[in-house]
């Protein structure tokens, strides 16, 4: 078995660990103050964002074009540090593709293309940095489709856990419920739903109203119109609620006999939402009686009921069951 450290030697582990950090924090901010304050040139590769413009009318990037590049740049130390610090800032800092004459395919090599057309390459004045070379890629591929405009539902994917005692009800309302959306032919041509962004809403006592994001479909490649919807759904405390005179229907009745119901409403207890149940009516519930489960021999019936979407649950039906009276029809 090994040795047990005591807390002395805990401690001084930790001193040296702490002095170690510190010596190596000192020594990088030495090496970047000698950096800085230097007058000699250095080469240093920094991400350069890549814009590609003058896309064809009525057409669509098929493919992403990368989003940037790694490009070698040249500067004193101190210009360097400059661009590094301001490039993300700085719009006019971009690696420049111009797609005016490209149809369909089209790849650039990329040092070769800028070797040709310098001005491609927008570096403000103020960096006092030059351009040396593209590291990384070597070549974009461009790919174009026609351009195709379609207009699609939205799908909220969100899940929404109700408090205990609490329960949704009705169906969540979006708005606007469909979005416009725009780009390569082959890619919008399959496009059936749009969703939003997966979210999720725990313990909701309230109603929920928020605004999604719609989720990227291919990236970029698509535009979306809107780019966000609001949602609501309605949470409601759950609770009961007796129901009178609701309406007792015969089904599948023959023209050659009367049919007779005693009594002809019946009452429950539904469950569900409390907003909800104390604006639901009698003729909002379906009692019902299947005449072809009639025979003589037979004089109570069981009844179905059927209740909306939004109720819980119903109980306590009285009563339980039907008479039926049956006579010849005369005439």
């Amino acid at each position: 078995m090994g040795k047990v450290p005591n807390a002395k030697d805990i401690k001084s582990f930790l001193f040296f660990q702490k002095l170690g950090i510190r010596l190596g924090a000192m020594g990088l901010a030495f090496l970047l103050w000698l950096f800085v304050v230097s007058e000699n040139e250095y080469t240093m590769v920094v991400d350069v964002p890549i814009e590609a413009r003058n896309l064809p009318a009525g057409h669509a990037h098929k493919k992403e074009v990368p989003s940037s590049a790694k490009v070698r740049l040249r500067g004193r130390g101190r210009s360097l540090f400059k661009t590094i610090i301001l490039k993300n800032f700085i719009p006019d800092f971009k690696l420049v593709l111009d797609l005016e004459r490209i149809s369909e395919e089209y790849d650039f090599l990329l040092n070769e293309y800028f070797e040709r057309y310098p001005q491609k390459v927008v570096i403000p004045s103020t960096f006092e940095v030059k351009y040396v070379e593209v590291i990384y890629p070597s070549s974009v591929h461009i790919s174009l489709d026609e351009y195709k405009e379609k207009v699609v539902s939205i799908l909220p994917n969100i899940l929404i856990q109700p408090a205990p005692g609490y329960t949704l009800v009705g169906p969540p309302i979006i708005s606007p419920d469909k979005v416009k959306i725009a780009g390569s032919w082959n890619i919008v041509e399959n496009v059936i739903n749009i969703y939003s962004v997966p979210d999720t809403v725990l313990n909701a006592t309230n109603r929920i109203s928020l605004t999604l994001s719609l989720e990227a479909e291919r990236g970029q490649l698509i535009e979306y119109t809107p780019r966000n919807v609001n949602f609501q759904q309605s949470v409601q405390s759950i609770s009961e609620r007796i129901i009178s005179e609701i309406p007792v229907k015969i089904l599948n009745k023959t023209e050659d006999l009367q049919v007779f119901i005693s009594p002809q409403t019946v009452s429950l207890t539904v469950v569900g939402g409390m907003s909800y149940i104390a604006n639901l009516q009698p003729d909002d519930i379906s009692i019902i009686v299947d005449f072809k489960l009639w025979n003589a021999q037979q004089q109570f019936y069981d009844v179905k009921v059927q209740t909306p979407v939004d109720v819980i649950d119903w109980m306590h039906l009285s009563p339980k069951s039907i008479e039926l009276v049956v006579t010849k029809r005369v005439g």
